[in-house]
């Protein structure tokens, strides 16, 4: 999920290609086209919806499921009790999968599919290089983000998404003769997942690009660990201040909230194309011209990452803490600094930790602006895989792959860390 579809889509080539390790006619047809297009982003975004409604089926309360189970079958539960509980969350997953679908360049520039955001991408970056084209063609994408907008204020008000009984344990249910089958899918997903990151782990030791990866890196993983925590760290601390507010029902924060998911679900061609021509200029050199304008088109897409979990995590605490504070004389900074901030640390961790391996994985906004000699690891995976050498372009799609891993391990042992003491 924390990865860049195009990634796996490398790693598909250097199994069903024509030249890859099991490739035929047959399996070239196949990727090289809608069919492997959507094969690939389907793999990619599945944990999406399912990490989704595994939160909200753990945020329900466990005695709605108990009472249920005493008095009816296992299947009537699920399709009774956890199913109603489990939707909304699963329909804004599906919400989720959409806009990152259909924003997505990487997958369908290497497959050869034709889509929409590739021809907006085209006039930007292309050979038929035309900004003013580029902006008539992304008005029809703000049409199809503000349905998606629409859809979740829908969800939204079908079904609350608070999570009330989070980390409550619960017996599972028994799946009886289906247990099988169930285990058998669930394990064929997570081989499906993990074969072309062996097939690229492979092609790189095969070809020796380990050996030559150095002299490819350049200043990439740099570039893309600092702009990615100087984007969460103005994030987290953004969304500390909005979560509170739209967690205490402040006049303006819906809307707010309404904005910041609305940058989210706008394909990220349009997005970009917006950032271009508000910062393309010579006023603005020093932003546009250095790895700034990364820091702000990160801001601008992902904002809505630092606001809604700050958002959950200070609605499930008791507002009282902050009034015996207020009654004490604490100013709203001096309360939220040393009240709200200390009591969710794990949160503002977590939420921290999510924003940097979003950014890490970023690749169609940043590939529109980044400014020369500093383009982040994916971008740079992306440009070398036309002319590069294989083996190294594999060798650099395994680094950015274990750098995400180990980040996301570190954040993991500093979360539990911080759940121990």
């Amino acid at each position: 999920m924390f990865l860049p579809p195009f990634l796996p889509a490398l790693g598909w080539f250097q199994l069903l290609g024509r030249q890859g390790l099991v490739g035929s006619e047959a399996g070239a047809s196949f990727l090289f086209g809608p069919g492997g297009d959507v094969f690939v982003l389907t793999l990619a975004f599945t944990p999406v919806v399912t990490t989704l409604t595994a939160l909200a089926l753990q945020g329900m309360d466990p005695s709605y499921e108990e009472a249920a189970r005493t008095v009816a079958r296992p299947w009537r539960v699920a399709t009774r009790i956890l199913l109603p509980a489990a939707w909304p969350a699963s329909a804004l997953g599906g919400i989720v999968v959409f806009a990152l679908a259909f924003s997505e360049l990487g997958v369908p520039m290497f497959l050869r599919v034709r889509v929409y955001p590739v021809a907006v991408f085209a006039r930007l970056g292309g050979v038929d290089y035309a900004p003013g084209e580029a902006f008539a063609l992304v008005l029809p994408l703000l049409a199809v983000a503000l349905g998606l907008l629409l859809a979740e204020r829908w969800l939204g008000k079908r079904r609350p998404f608070t999570v009330r009984g989070l980390g409550l344990s619960r017996e599972p249910i028994p799946l009886g003769v289906w247990r099988n089958l169930a285990t058998g899918i669930v394990w064929t997903i997570t081989f499906l997942g993990l074969l072309p990151l062996g097939a690229l782990f492979h092609r790189a030791l095969v070809g020796r690009g380990f050996l030559l990866v150095g002299q490819w890196l350049g200043s990439s993983i740099s570039d893309s660990l600092v702009t990615a925590a100087a984007a969460a760290t103005f994030l987290t601390g953004t969304g500390l201040v909005l979560g509170h507010a739209t967690a205490r029902l402040r006049r303006g924060a819906g809307a707010l909230d309404g904005l910041a998911l609305l940058a989210f679900v706008t394909p990220a061609t349009a997005l970009g194309v917006g950032l271009i021509q508000v910062w393309n200029h010579a006023a603005a050199s020093a932003v546009y011209g250095s790895a700034a304008i990364l820091v702000v088109g990160y801001a601008a897409r992902y904002s809505i990452l630092g606001l809604r979990p700050l958002t959950v995590a200070v609605g499930q605490g008791p507002p009282s803490l902050e009034e015996a504070a207020a009654v004490a004389g604490a100013g709203y900074f001096r309360r939220l600094l040393r009240v709200v901030a200390p009591v969710h640390i794990r949160a503002l961790a977590a939420t921290w930790l999510m924003i940097v391996v979003f950014c890490l994985r970023d690749l169609e906004m940043s590939v529109l602006y980044y400014p020369a000699g500093t383009e982040p690891l994916a971008v740079r995976i992306f440009t070398l895989e036309a002319n590069g050498p294989e083996p190294v372009v594999a060798a650099l799609a395994c680094t950015l792959s274990a750098l995400t891993g180990v980040v996301v391990g570190i954040g993991l042992l500093v979360l539990r860390a911080r759940q121990s003491s």
